[in-house]
């Protein structure tokens, strides 16, 4: 009994995702490739965030309008997420608490409980997203309504179920694979619309014009605000523990750091060149053109118009282009289903059967768009319109992950010698706190606009 009430003290409510936790061997005294690849995962479940369905229409917007000027948004987003995934899992490794049980550790059980409904709003959000952009895939490749594309990912969960019994190596496989599907349907659209190298080089260094320009600074903020995705900060700082290290090793910890930090620095890098891709694709395609690509279904039509593309456009492009959106979506799901669950039982302490965890989570990001299909009739304009809010959701609760991810992880007491360096503590909260006012401008914007 003391030992299981031991257990119960150490861990508060039972380790992070406990199917998965300390289940994956990682070899001693190996080659550091060696090592590496044992590491290398977690990083790739966390970089599908940063290249959903949801960031696809911001950067090719981005390029359709002002070419490849906000390349240099792309490459500071992607500079940020390294730094906050790279916190996140450090916290997870040092710790032995994801950041949702971190932070139901150090507030009230009042504040926890709100704390939750924001993030799992946030989380049923990024689902939407996934849930649309298969759903619109779907019709795309097969013809099939809007509504039984909806159902049809539903039954995603079952397939994770399914993996998840043959062990998280396989979950990380399959993700790595589909998001090498996603980089090479953009690295040869991409290659076939033959972009000036030049131009795409120079769109790196930042153009002070997007600071004066309205419509181009709101459209930065939609690419950082689409980059840094709340649940992904859940999300590593749980699966980082899945690998096996001695947790009461100071040594090991500090490997098991090193390791996951470049997993998730080289995974994020593949996530930074697929966005620029994206955006690219945009700049190349459709710059100058005067064709409207707010939706997916926008530019799969545009993909193959002559008119717009010229004479690379053809089926195969838009077809490809659906593809690489399915194997997203799917993507998504799966992490978008892992946080669901952490941040569950993380926050207040909800326990259920795996199973039943994933078809809740599953149902709270279906019935919004269900109704949206209902009430609209199955227009993807409208259903693609949920896609503008769901951001909205995900701005207001990027704040209350980024915080107490950056108070924990730069505080000695809980982290000891793994805490924060200075210059890392000044460069988080400064993130933080421009990232907090970058949001509510756009939850702003996004409002006004909507409704003027």
């Amino acid at each position: 009994m003391s030992h299981h009430k031991e257990k119960l003290i150490e861990y508060a409510n039972g380790p992070s995702l406990e199917e998965i936790n300390n289940t994956v061997d990682v070899p001693k005294n190996a080659s550091f490739f060696r090592t590496l690849l044992a590491y290398s995962g977690p990083g790739a479940l966390v970089a599908v965030g940063y290249m959903d369905p949801g960031n696809w229409i911001t950067s090719i917007a981005g390029g359709a309008e002002y070419k490849y000027a906000l390349l240099s948004v792309i490459l500071l987003s992607s500079l940020i997420a390294m730094l906050l995934q790279g916190m996140a899992a450090k916290l997870g490794i040092v710790t032995g608490r994801d950041l949702a049980q971190a932070t139901r550790e150090h507030t009230s059980k009042k504040t926890g409980f709100v704390l939750w409904v924001i993030t799992e709003l946030a989380i049923m959000a990024t689902d939407i997203a996934e849930v649309i952009g298969g759903a619109v895939a779907l019709q795309l490749l097969f013809g099939l309504p809007l509504l039984v594309g909806v159902l049809i990912t539903t039954f995603d969960v079952l397939l994770l179920l399914l993996l998840t019994k043959l062990g998280f190596r396989k979950i990380e496989a399959i993700v790595a694979v589909l998001i090498a599907v996603i980089f090479m349907v953009f690295a040869y659209e991409v290659a076939l619309a033959q972009p000036h190298l030049g131009e795409v080089l120079r769109g790196f260094i930042p153009d002070p014009q997007i600071a004066t320009d309205k419509s181009m600074l709101l459209l930065a903020l939609g690419i950082v605000g689409a980059t840094v995705m709340p649940h992904n900060l859940y999300l590593h700082s749980s699966i980082s523990q899945a690998r096996k290290f001695d947790r009461n090793d100071d040594e090991e910890k500090a490997r098991a750091i090193k390791f996951t930090i470049w997993d998730s620095n080289i995974q994020l890098t593949v996530a930074f060149v697929v966005n620029c891709l994206l955006l690219v694709l945009g700049g190349a395609l459709f710059y100058g053109t005067n064709s409207d690509l707010g939706k997916f279904v926008d530019l799969y039509d545009a993909l193959k118009d002559p008119n717009i593309v010229g004479d690379i456009a053809s089926p195969l492009l838009s077809t490809l282009f659906a593809v690489a959106l399915l194997a997203s979506g799917q993507n998504s799901t799966i992490t978008g289903t892992l946080s669901g669950q952490i941040v569950m039982e993380g926050f207040i302490n909800l326990r259920m059967p795996l199973w039943m965890r994933r078809v809740v989570t599953r149902l709270l990001a279906i019935v919004p768009v269900i109704i949206c299909v209902i009430l609209y009739g199955g227009r993807e304009s409208a259903v693609e319109d949920l896609l503008l809010y769901t951001q909205v959701f995900l701005s207001i609760a990027l704040p209350i992950s980024i915080i107490p991810l950056t108070l924990y992880t730069s505080d000695k007491k809980i982290m000891g010698r793994f805490a924060n360096p200075t210059w890392m503590k000044v460069l988080a909260w400064i993130i933080a706190i421009v990232l907090t006012l970058l949001n509510l401008f756009l939850i702003y914007s996004t409002l006004t606009g909507a409704n003027g």
